[in-house]
């Protein structure tokens, strides 16, 4: 009875764009941060007054929030509490730390990166992706490998 129960709950997303589902989503989590005395909105406009959100975004149990400041993309990464985790700034390829543009072209033969961008956390540790095509390649300041992630 209980695999039946699952199954008709699910029914309703058949078909559903998932464009749309993961807004809803998102929002829901908002509402619920919201209701909770939460407010990521404040909290995205006290650490940047000038800039408006072209996207929110739910990312495990935090929220991304993507915007332009400068002309140039960001992004920042939020816990459910509005505590600032990291953010997140589109870089050239030639502003990637020495060593990360070879270490690519020997390890992942025929890939190029597609984007970069500099990471900092809320401790000050800055750390650097690199994209390629269905990876985000994580290096330390220095440019040494940390980890792929996929996507």
């Amino acid at each position: 009875m209980h695999l039946i129960a699952i199954i008709l709950a699910k029914i309703n997303l058949l078909g559903k764009d998932l464009n749309q589902f993961s807004l809803e989503t998102v929002t829901m989590f908002y509402n619920d941060g919201v209701a909770a005395g939460y407010s990521l909105w404040t909290a995205f406009q006290k650490n940047f007054p000038q800039a408006k959100v072209e996207k929110w975004e739910k990312e495990g149990s935090n929220f991304e929030a993507e915007f332009e400041l400068n002309k140039t993309e960001q992004s920042v990464l939020f816990d459910a509490q509005g505590n600032l985790l990291e953010t997140e700034v589109e870089i050239e390829l030639n502003q990637l730390p020495k060593g990360v543009l070879e270490y690519v072209k020997a390890n992942y033969i025929g890939q190029k990166v597609k984007e970069a961008a500099k990471i900092t956390d809320a401790k000050g540790t800055v750390t650097y992706e690199a994209e390629i095509k269905g990876m985000d390649i994580l290096f330390d300041s220095t440019g040494k490998f940390i980890k792929e992630i996929k996507n």
